[in-house]
Protein backbone atom coordinates (compact mmCIF):
# COMPACT_ATOMS: atom_id res chain seq x y z
CA UNK A 1 0.00 0.00 0.00
CA UNK A 2 1.24 3.54 -0.66
CA UNK A 3 2.67 5.45 2.30
CA UNK A 4 -0.17 7.73 3.48
CA UNK A 5 0.69 11.40 3.98
CA UNK A 6 -1.84 13.65 5.74
CA UNK A 7 -1.34 17.40 5.28
CA UNK A 8 -2.99 19.46 8.01
CA UNK A 9 -4.57 22.66 6.65
CA UNK A 10 -4.99 25.32 9.34
CA UNK A 11 -6.73 28.68 8.97
CA UNK A 12 -4.36 31.34 7.67
CA UNK A 13 -2.34 28.79 5.72
CA UNK A 14 0.00 29.69 2.86
CA UNK A 15 -1.32 27.99 -0.32
CA UNK A 16 2.18 27.56 -1.75
CA UNK A 17 3.39 25.58 1.25
CA UNK A 18 0.17 23.59 1.46
CA UNK A 19 0.75 22.40 -2.11
CA UNK A 20 4.35 21.25 -1.63
CA UNK A 21 3.64 17.77 -0.18
CA UNK A 22 1.07 16.97 -2.88
CA UNK A 23 3.47 18.13 -5.61
CA UNK A 24 6.46 16.16 -4.31
CA UNK A 25 4.92 13.05 -2.75
CA UNK A 26 2.02 12.90 -5.17
CA UNK A 27 4.41 12.64 -8.14
CA UNK A 28 6.47 9.80 -6.61
CA UNK A 29 6.02 6.74 -8.80
CA UNK A 30 7.24 3.21 -8.10
CA UNK A 31 10.00 2.29 -10.61
CA UNK A 32 10.16 -1.41 -9.69
CA UNK A 33 9.19 -4.04 -12.31
CA UNK A 34 5.62 -5.20 -11.79
CA UNK A 35 4.77 -2.01 -9.89
CA UNK A 36 6.11 0.55 -12.35
CA UNK A 37 3.95 3.63 -12.40
CA UNK A 38 2.16 2.86 -9.13
CA UNK A 39 2.17 5.65 -6.54
CA UNK A 40 4.59 5.39 -3.63
CA UNK A 41 2.57 7.86 -1.53
CA UNK A 42 -1.07 8.74 -1.06
CA UNK A 43 -1.56 12.38 -0.07
CA UNK A 44 -4.71 13.65 1.67
CA UNK A 45 -5.38 17.16 2.92
CA UNK A 46 -7.38 17.50 6.11
CA UNK A 47 -8.69 20.10 8.54
CA UNK A 48 -9.16 20.11 12.32
CA UNK A 49 -12.87 20.59 11.62
CA UNK A 50 -15.36 18.65 9.49
CA UNK A 51 -14.86 19.01 5.70
CA UNK A 52 -15.33 22.55 4.48
CA UNK A 53 -13.53 25.80 3.64
CA UNK A 54 -10.24 26.75 5.28
CA UNK A 55 -9.03 30.35 5.18
CA UNK A 56 -5.71 31.16 3.53
CA UNK A 57 -3.48 34.22 3.79
CA UNK A 58 -4.69 35.21 0.30
CA UNK A 59 -8.05 36.45 -0.95
CA UNK A 60 -9.55 32.98 -1.29
CA UNK A 61 -10.36 29.94 0.82
CA UNK A 62 -9.57 26.29 0.11
CA UNK A 63 -12.23 23.59 0.26
CA UNK A 64 -10.83 20.69 2.29
CA UNK A 65 -12.64 17.39 1.86
CA UNK A 66 -11.27 15.52 4.90
CA UNK A 67 -11.75 16.16 8.61
CA UNK A 68 -9.34 15.38 11.48
CA UNK A 69 -10.10 11.66 11.29
CA UNK A 70 -7.65 11.48 8.37
CA UNK A 71 -4.83 12.09 10.84
CA UNK A 72 -5.55 8.72 12.47
CA UNK A 73 -4.73 6.88 9.23
CA UNK A 74 -1.51 8.73 8.38
CA UNK A 75 1.99 7.28 8.22
CA UNK A 76 3.37 10.82 7.93
CA UNK A 77 1.71 14.07 9.03
CA UNK A 78 2.87 17.34 7.43
CA UNK A 79 1.99 20.70 9.04
CA UNK A 80 2.59 23.70 6.73
CA UNK A 81 2.84 27.29 7.97
CA UNK A 82 -0.13 29.39 9.04
CA UNK A 83 -0.48 33.08 9.86
CA UNK A 84 -3.40 32.47 12.23
CA UNK A 85 -1.95 30.18 14.89
CA UNK A 86 -3.32 32.31 17.73
CA UNK A 87 -2.33 30.94 21.16
CA UNK A 88 0.09 28.50 19.52
CA UNK A 89 2.19 31.41 18.26
CA UNK A 90 1.47 33.83 21.10
CA UNK A 91 1.58 31.55 24.15
CA UNK A 92 3.01 28.25 22.96
CA UNK A 93 -0.14 26.26 23.69
CA UNK A 94 -2.60 24.36 21.54
CA UNK A 95 -6.26 25.24 21.24
CA UNK A 96 -8.66 22.53 22.40
CA UNK A 97 -9.74 21.92 18.82
CA UNK A 98 -6.18 21.51 17.55
CA UNK A 99 -5.16 19.37 20.53
CA UNK A 100 -8.12 17.03 19.94
CA UNK A 101 -7.16 16.65 16.29
CA UNK A 102 -3.50 15.93 17.04
CA UNK A 103 -4.52 13.37 19.67
CA UNK A 104 -5.87 11.21 16.83
CA UNK A 105 -2.36 10.70 15.43
CA UNK A 106 -1.04 7.20 16.04
CA UNK A 107 2.17 6.69 18.06
CA UNK A 108 5.16 6.30 15.73
CA UNK A 109 3.70 8.47 12.98
CA UNK A 110 6.38 10.56 11.27
CA UNK A 111 5.83 14.25 11.99
CA UNK A 112 6.96 16.99 9.59
CA UNK A 113 6.64 20.77 9.67
CA UNK A 114 7.21 23.37 6.98
CA UNK A 115 8.25 26.86 8.08
CA UNK A 116 6.29 28.03 11.15
CA UNK A 117 4.34 24.79 11.23
CA UNK A 118 7.10 23.95 13.72
CA UNK A 119 5.19 26.02 16.32
CA UNK A 120 2.43 23.40 16.27
CA UNK A 121 4.91 20.54 16.74
CA UNK A 122 6.61 22.39 19.59
CA UNK A 123 3.35 23.29 21.35
CA UNK A 124 2.29 19.64 21.09
CA UNK A 125 5.54 18.49 22.73
CA UNK A 126 7.00 16.71 19.71
CA UNK A 127 10.14 18.88 19.76
CA UNK A 128 10.97 18.73 23.47
CA UNK A 129 14.71 18.18 23.82
CA UNK A 130 15.13 17.86 20.08
CA UNK A 131 16.95 19.93 17.44
CA UNK A 132 14.59 21.87 15.16
CA UNK A 133 14.47 24.78 12.75
CA UNK A 134 11.91 27.25 11.48
CA UNK A 135 11.86 30.35 9.30
CA UNK A 136 14.88 32.47 10.18
CA UNK A 137 12.75 35.55 10.94
CA UNK A 138 10.86 33.63 13.65
CA UNK A 139 13.80 31.75 15.15
CA UNK A 140 14.44 34.08 18.12
CA UNK A 141 10.75 34.23 19.03
CA UNK A 142 10.45 30.46 18.62
CA UNK A 143 13.39 29.85 20.95
CA UNK A 144 12.02 32.20 23.63
CA UNK A 145 8.59 30.59 23.44
CA UNK A 146 9.96 27.03 23.50
CA UNK A 147 13.23 27.04 25.47
CA UNK A 148 13.14 23.23 25.65
CA UNK A 149 13.74 23.02 21.88
CA UNK A 150 17.28 23.19 20.46
CA UNK A 151 16.70 25.72 17.68
CA UNK A 152 19.10 26.02 14.74
CA UNK A 153 18.12 29.00 12.58
CA UNK A 154 20.91 28.51 10.03
CA UNK A 155 19.86 25.34 8.22
CA UNK A 156 17.33 24.43 5.55
CA UNK A 157 15.90 21.47 7.44
CA UNK A 158 16.62 19.08 10.29
CA UNK A 159 16.00 15.34 10.16
CA UNK A 160 15.73 13.97 13.69
CA UNK A 161 14.40 10.58 12.68
CA UNK A 162 10.65 10.51 13.25
CA UNK A 163 10.35 14.31 13.57
CA UNK A 164 11.57 16.66 10.83
CA UNK A 165 11.39 20.45 10.58
CA UNK A 166 12.20 22.83 7.75
CA UNK A 167 12.86 26.50 7.24
CA UNK A 168 10.60 28.76 5.22
CA UNK A 169 8.81 28.23 1.92
CA UNK A 170 11.19 26.58 -0.60
CA UNK A 171 12.99 24.69 2.16
CA UNK A 172 9.80 22.64 2.41
CA UNK A 173 10.55 21.33 -1.09
CA UNK A 174 14.05 20.37 0.02
CA UNK A 175 12.68 18.53 3.04
CA UNK A 176 10.04 16.62 1.07
CA UNK A 177 12.62 15.58 -1.54
CA UNK A 178 14.89 14.52 1.32
CA UNK A 179 12.12 12.30 2.67
CA UNK A 180 11.59 10.68 -0.73
CA UNK A 181 15.34 10.14 -1.00
CA UNK A 182 15.41 8.65 2.49
CA UNK A 183 12.46 6.37 1.76
CA UNK A 184 13.23 5.28 -1.81
CA UNK A 185 16.70 6.43 -2.84
CA UNK A 186 18.18 9.28 -4.85
CA UNK A 187 17.07 8.02 -8.28
CA UNK A 188 13.38 8.40 -7.38
CA UNK A 189 13.98 11.77 -5.70
CA UNK A 190 16.02 13.05 -8.63
CA UNK A 191 13.28 12.10 -11.08
CA UNK A 192 10.72 14.06 -9.04
CA UNK A 193 13.09 17.03 -8.89
CA UNK A 194 13.46 16.97 -12.67
CA UNK A 195 9.69 16.91 -13.11
CA UNK A 196 9.31 19.77 -10.62
CA UNK A 197 12.24 21.69 -12.16
CA UNK A 198 14.05 22.22 -8.85
CA UNK A 199 17.55 21.26 -7.68
CA UNK A 200 17.54 17.56 -6.78
CA UNK A 201 19.47 18.04 -3.58
CA UNK A 202 20.28 20.85 -1.18
CA UNK A 203 21.79 19.44 1.97
CA UNK A 204 19.85 20.23 5.14
CA UNK A 205 22.93 21.79 6.72
CA UNK A 206 23.11 24.52 4.12
CA UNK A 207 22.40 27.99 5.37
CA UNK A 208 19.04 29.69 4.97
CA UNK A 209 19.90 32.14 2.23
CA UNK A 210 17.36 34.87 2.98
CA UNK A 211 19.36 36.60 5.69
CA UNK A 212 22.80 36.06 4.15
CA UNK A 213 24.71 38.83 2.34
CA UNK A 214 24.12 38.73 -1.40
CA UNK A 215 27.12 39.50 -3.65
CA UNK A 216 26.79 42.61 -5.76
CA UNK A 217 25.75 41.86 -9.37
CA UNK A 218 29.05 43.05 -10.80
CA UNK A 219 31.03 40.57 -8.70
CA UNK A 220 32.30 37.38 -10.32
CA UNK A 221 30.64 34.16 -9.19
CA UNK A 222 32.03 30.72 -8.38
CA UNK A 223 29.93 28.92 -10.99
CA UNK A 224 32.87 28.06 -13.26
CA UNK A 225 34.86 26.58 -10.39
CA UNK A 226 31.94 24.43 -9.30
CA UNK A 227 31.39 23.12 -12.82
CA UNK A 228 35.12 22.41 -13.13
CA UNK A 229 35.12 20.50 -9.83
CA UNK A 230 32.04 18.46 -10.72
CA UNK A 231 33.81 17.28 -13.88
CA UNK A 232 36.72 15.86 -11.90
CA UNK A 233 35.34 14.69 -8.57
CA UNK A 234 37.36 11.48 -8.82
CA UNK A 235 40.62 13.46 -8.73
CA UNK A 236 42.24 15.45 -5.90
CA UNK A 237 40.83 18.98 -5.86
CA UNK A 238 42.66 21.68 -3.93
CA UNK A 239 41.08 24.93 -2.80
CA UNK A 240 43.73 26.96 -4.62
CA UNK A 241 42.93 25.12 -7.86
CA UNK A 242 39.24 26.01 -7.55
CA UNK A 243 40.13 29.64 -6.80
CA UNK A 244 42.38 29.69 -9.86
CA UNK A 245 39.41 28.82 -12.10
CA UNK A 246 37.85 32.15 -11.11
CA UNK A 247 41.16 34.10 -11.02
CA UNK A 248 40.59 34.86 -7.33
CA UNK A 249 42.72 34.62 -4.24
CA UNK A 250 41.88 31.69 -1.97
CA UNK A 251 40.55 34.05 0.68
CA UNK A 252 38.25 35.93 -1.73
CA UNK A 253 37.09 32.72 -3.38
CA UNK A 254 36.25 31.09 -0.05
CA UNK A 255 34.23 34.10 1.08
CA UNK A 256 32.41 34.41 -2.26
CA UNK A 257 31.73 30.65 -2.36
CA UNK A 258 30.14 30.65 1.10
CA UNK A 259 28.01 33.68 0.20
CA UNK A 260 26.64 31.95 -2.90
CA UNK A 261 26.36 28.33 -1.78
CA UNK A 262 25.92 28.61 2.00
CA UNK A 263 28.72 26.19 2.89
CA UNK A 264 32.50 26.11 2.53
CA UNK A 265 34.12 24.70 -0.64
CA UNK A 266 35.32 21.68 1.33
CA UNK A 267 31.84 20.92 2.68
CA UNK A 268 30.36 21.33 -0.80
CA UNK A 269 32.90 18.95 -2.34
CA UNK A 270 32.11 16.32 0.28
CA UNK A 271 28.37 16.69 -0.40
CA UNK A 272 28.90 16.27 -4.14
CA UNK A 273 31.11 13.22 -3.64
CA UNK A 274 28.54 11.63 -1.34
CA UNK A 275 25.90 12.19 -4.02
CA UNK A 276 28.18 10.65 -6.67
CA UNK A 277 28.78 7.63 -4.41
CA UNK A 278 25.05 7.22 -3.79
CA UNK A 279 24.33 7.25 -7.49
CA UNK A 280 27.03 4.66 -8.21
CA UNK A 281 25.91 2.39 -5.37
CA UNK A 282 22.32 2.50 -6.62
CA UNK A 283 22.89 2.22 -10.36
CA UNK A 284 26.09 0.24 -10.93
CA UNK A 285 27.80 -3.07 -10.12
CA UNK A 286 31.10 -1.37 -9.31
CA UNK A 287 32.95 -2.68 -6.29
CA UNK A 288 33.07 -0.56 -3.14
CA UNK A 289 36.75 0.11 -3.87
CA UNK A 290 35.90 1.43 -7.34
CA UNK A 291 32.98 3.51 -6.07
CA UNK A 292 35.31 5.09 -3.52
CA UNK A 293 37.82 5.97 -6.25
CA UNK A 294 35.25 7.22 -8.77
CA UNK A 295 33.52 9.40 -6.16
CA UNK A 296 36.82 10.96 -5.11
CA UNK A 297 37.11 9.44 -1.64
CA UNK A 298 40.12 7.37 -2.61
CA UNK A 299 39.70 4.48 -0.19
CA UNK A 300 36.76 2.36 1.00
CA UNK A 301 37.50 3.49 4.55
CA UNK A 302 37.11 7.14 3.62
CA UNK A 303 33.92 6.38 1.67
CA UNK A 304 32.53 4.44 4.61
CA UNK A 305 33.29 7.25 7.06
CA UNK A 306 31.70 9.95 4.91
CA UNK A 307 28.62 7.91 3.99
CA UNK A 308 28.13 6.92 7.62
CA UNK A 309 28.37 10.59 8.68
CA UNK A 310 25.98 11.80 5.97
CA UNK A 311 23.43 8.98 5.88
CA UNK A 312 23.98 6.91 9.01
CA UNK A 313 24.71 3.70 7.07
CA UNK A 314 27.81 2.11 5.46
CA UNK A 315 28.04 1.66 1.65
CA UNK A 316 27.07 -2.03 1.66
CA UNK A 317 23.89 -1.37 3.63
CA UNK A 318 22.97 1.60 1.43
CA UNK A 319 23.45 -0.49 -1.74
CA UNK A 320 21.39 -3.35 -0.35
CA UNK A 321 18.58 -0.94 0.58
CA UNK A 322 18.41 1.05 -2.64
CA UNK A 323 19.92 -1.29 -5.23
CA UNK A 324 18.38 -0.85 -8.66
CA UNK A 325 19.26 -2.84 -11.77
CA UNK A 326 19.41 -1.23 -15.17
CA UNK A 327 15.97 -2.66 -15.87
CA UNK A 328 14.58 -0.62 -13.01
CA UNK A 329 16.00 2.70 -14.14
CA UNK A 330 13.30 5.11 -15.43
Amino acid sequence: MPHRVAVLALDGLLPFELGIPARIFGRSLNPAPGNRGGKLYEVVTCSIRPPGPVRTDSDYAILVEHGPEALATADTVVIPASYELGPVFEEGRLTEELAAALALIRPGTRMVSICTGSYVLAAAGYLDGRPATTHWSSADHFQRLFPQVRVDPDVLFIDDGDVLTSAGVAAGIDLCLHLVRRDHGSAVANEIARRTVVPPHRDGGQAQYIHRPVPEPQFATTTTARAWALGRLEKPILLRDMARQESMSVRTFTRRFREEVGVSPGQWLTQQRVERARHLLESSDLSIDQVARDAGFGTPTSLRQHLQAALGVPPTVYRRTFRRTSADTP
